[in-house]
């Protein structure tokens, strides 16, 4: 998937840690990839740098079996030697600009946002070439993952459906699930990104084509 596909099809991101108690990460990813999934990411604070280099090589060769997409979360210098094609980062990580510089113009860049001051900033800086390829709007609900984080609720969701309007991809991001995604796409979202809706999912693939299917059917 090229970086064109994050600005015309690129629907469903999916969040992961290591899923060390398990022991079933490079299944895991395989199956999420087969069920729909575009992009995933290995988001996981507790592993040290050369293990995540090494799980990040098998995520690395399920997405080029399934021409899909692979995101690091937050290190540069990870993105950088892994060979990532996407990288995240959130509003007090290294800036978009530098970023920019360390991973050269192919890259990926993609910024969190919990306001729309910030949705605002983000758009602001999809322009030009040191720009941001998309953002994210929430947490929507409250998640584990981000422990501390208020919930925005909707109202940015639907602020950012009507600001970027076409102009940068942007994916609601937080607690969203099968029970309340048809929420987030009725406030305007199109993209979304999910965590625990596949990842706790006893059917990862099954779990991903049911969230595409809530998407089409919005649209």
């Amino acid at each position: 998937m090229s970086q064109d596909a994050v600005h015309t099809t690129a629907r469903l991101y999916l969040c992961t840690d290591a899923r060390q108690g398990r022991g079933d990460f490079a299944d895991f990813v395989d199956a999420a990839f087969a069920g729909g999934v575009d992009i995933i990411q290995l988001r996981d604070k507790s592993l040290e740098a050369a293990e995540e280099l090494e799980l990040l090589d098998v995520l690395h060769q399920a997405a080029h079996r399934h021409n899909r997409l692979w995101a690091v979360n937050d290190r540069a210098d990870l993105a950088s030697l892994s060979g990532a094609p996407v990288f995240h980062i959130g509003q007090k990580d290294i800036p978009t600009g530098a970023a920019r510089t360390f991973l050269g113009q192919d890259a990926i860049i993609g910024l969190s946002t919990h306001s729309p001051a910030q949705v605002d900033a983000a758009i602001a800086s999809s322009s030009g070439r040191n720009g941001l390829d998309y953002f994210c709007v929430g947490p929507v609900w409250a998640t584990p993952t981000k422990p501390g984080r208020a919930a925005v609720g909707l109202d940015p969701v639907r602020y950012a459906a009507e600001a970027a309007a076409g102009a940068v991809p942007w994916f609601a991001i937080g607690g969203i699930d099968l029970g309340n995604v048809e929420q987030v796409v009725d406030a305007g979202a199109r993209r979304i990104v999910v965590v625990r809706a596949i990842t706790e999912a006893d059917d990862p693939a099954g779990a991903a084509r049911a969230l595409l299917a809530a998407l089409d059917a919005g649209n």
